[in-house]
């Protein structure tokens, strides 16, 4: 039997839940430099314009924006740079599959520990329209009036 590893969240994506339809999520590892590590247990990590892509079989993350480690020197790597996600090739095809589809593509949702190991949560996403968004907005404010006088009840 495995032995469960805590997972400690480094950074989270939450306009990827406000502008898509998350319809499936994968699990996939990064290919790190040292100084990168070091960099994200300091929690130096953004995933807002990151966007993930798909060339000749292999999956790469853009524009994840790790910071610089500050003792790293000559061993810092360009913080913008193209890393290679590493997921199964069954899984890589369904994504090429998925992503031929019209309206689909693929989000990184959020990058985290998972023991020592780093991760990034990958979305199969398709996009919201302008009155989608407005509808999830009406129901979060329901959602949250409806919390608010349970709260008032409770108390008076």
């Amino acid at each position: 039997m495995a032995k469960e590893h805590g997972t400690k969240l480094i950074a989270n994506n939450k306009k990827a839940y406000h502008d898509y339809f998350i319809d499936d999520t994968f699990e996939a590892g990064i290919e790190l430099a040292g100084t990168e590590v070091k960099s994200l247990r300091q929690g130096n990590c953004s995933i807002k314009e990151a966007y993930v892509s798909i060339d000749k079989g292999e999956v790469y993350i853009n524009k994840m924006h790790i910071n610089p480690y500050e003792k790293g020197n000559i061993f810092n790597k360009d913080p913008l740079r193209k890393r290679k996600l590493l997921l199964h090739k069954y899984e890589i095809n369904r994504l090429i599959g998925k992503t031929k589809e019209k309206g689909y593509t693929i989000v990184p949702l959020k990058v985290y520990f998972s023991g020592s190991h780093v991760k990034v949560e990958i979305g199969l996403a398709r996009g919201k329209k302008l009155y989608d968004k407005r509808a999830d907005l009406m129901k979060k404010n329901q959602k949250r009036e409806a919390e608010r006088d349970y709260k008032v009840k409770l108390k008076g």
